[in-house]
């Protein structure tokens, strides 16, 4: 049996986890935390725009168990907010425990508290990943979904320092770049300045610390936006910061737009809390994640690797990977799909079969082959993308590949000749 072993527990490390268990492997789970989704812990928005039709695909494609899960967790569905629509909130509090099951289910072994900090080579192959106690783990092939963010000291080199976020680099060591260890050169994606990297682009505030009309219509709804006085108001310069540039609309530098995830998701990547607690209703207000979101973030798209279409990385005989590594991709909807196509063409190459490019006629492959272009430039670093707006949405709509008919999706998958591809043993 091929032995898969994923770097990161996040959701391209679920992702690659659950298909490559599906494909018939023994998968290893290695995460430096002490619980799994990263920054999932903290997100907890789905289906927004064409993150709809990428999740039907996959769900087609028989990558649908995660998503799955996500909607039995939701909070919320079919919600609008500023420039987006038909989204699903996921329950921060609930979802971790969730998918944690789910791998269970599926006999992947997780271990937590497992930093990778080295990398053993055999030539071009990767022969063991070293932990922080110096035990070697070993596999047959390995998938980095290590994401981009951190350590602490890129947080404080390119971003506003150490902002204590859900990440936990102080408690768990920082991230370490799997790729990079194995001698290969990967980018760094830009600001729309020139600057280094891109800060994430949303905080927790602490439901409790708001006004009762504010935490009710959250409940209620899912949906609070309160107009920014003028004199409070941040600026269309402090958008150009955020990672989720989706989200860098003129309504989100004029009002405090609020999501229900559990805590309340406040759609900015920081915000002085002196302002903060002068808008009504905000008199109180905590955050909760990132402690220190009255200063900054953590900051992302630090270390992508160079990789094909199948996401195999180049330079490494037996390296794949997902989520933010194979490229600036934006959100856990990106992660998910990166992450399951790596697993299961881990799992291939490891049985020396041929592996698998997701056709450019359905939005899952044309955003993987775009993104592979883009990021070779220095205008496409500087830019992020993602099925739920910005330019790859764009470019969804004038491709005709976006819609919400998900009898047209089942049409287009099954065209593709890739219906329930991800369910079927191939060891």
């Amino acid at each position: 049996m091929v032995h898969v072993v994923v770097v990161g527990g996040g959701w391209a490390g679920t992702g690659a986890s659950v298909a490559a268990a599906q494909a018939g492997a023994k998968v290893t789970v290695l995460e430096r935390t002490d619980m799994l989704l990263g920054t999932g812990l903290v997100g907890g928005i789905m289906r927004n725009n064409g993150r709809y039709t990428a999740t039907e695909e996959a769900i087609c494609m028989g990558a649908g168990d995660v998503f799955q899960v996500i909607d039995q967790t939701a909070r919320h569905k079919n919600i609008e907010f500023p420039g987006h629509s038909h989204a699903t909130l996921y329950d921060v509090s609930r979802i971790e425990p969730a998918i944690k099951r789910l791998l269970a289910d599926k006999g992947v072994e997780v271990l937590t508290k497992s930093r990778v900090k080295d990398v053993k080579m055999d030539g071009s192959r990767i022969a063991g990943l070293v932990l922080e106690n110096d035990q070697v783990v070993t596999g047959d092939i390995y998938v980095e979904a290590t994401g981009s963010a951190g350590p602490m000291g890129n947080c404080a080199k390119y971003g506003n320092g150490c902002a204590m976020c859900i990440l936990r680099c102080p408690t768990f060591g920082g991230r370490v770049s799997i790729a990079s260890r194995a001698g290969v050169k990967e980018f760094i994606g830009r600001k729309s300045d020139g600057s280094l990297g891109a800060m994430s682009g949303s905080c927790k505030l602490h439901k409790d610390s708001l006004s009762s009309e504010i935490a009710g219509q959250l409940d209620r709804t899912g949906v609070v936006v309160v107009p920014i006085p003028e004199a409070l108001r941040k600026g269309e310069k402090f958008l150009a910061t955020k990672a989720c540039q989706q989200y860098a609309l003129a309504e989100f530098a004029e009002n405090i737009i609020l999501l229900d995830t559990g805590h309340a998701k406040l759609m900015s990547p920081f915000y002085p809390l002196d302002l903060l607690r002068q808008i009504p209703g905000f008199e109180n207000a905590r955050y909760e994640d990132p402690y220190s979101g009255g200063m900054g973030n953590s900051m992302r798209y630090l270390a992508l690797s160079p990789r094909d279409n199948t996401l195999k990385v180049e330079g490494v005989d037996n390296l794949f990977c997902g989520g933010e590594k194979a490229g600036p991709l934006v959100g856990h909807t990106e992660a998910i799909i990166t992450g399951s196509l790596a697993g299961h063409n881990a799992v291939r190459h490891a049985l020396g079969l041929e592996t698998l490019v997701i056709p450019e006629e359905l939005a899952i492959g044309d955003a993987i082959a775009y993104v592979n272009q883009q990021m070779r430039t220095d205008e496409g670093l500087s830019k992020k993308y993602t099925f739920s707006g910005s330019v790859y949405f764009q470019r969804m709509q004038e491709k005709g590949l976006y819609t919400t008919n998900t009898e047209v999706i089942k049409a287009r998958v099954n065209r593709a000749g890739m219906s329930d591809l991800f369910k079927k043993s191939i060891s």
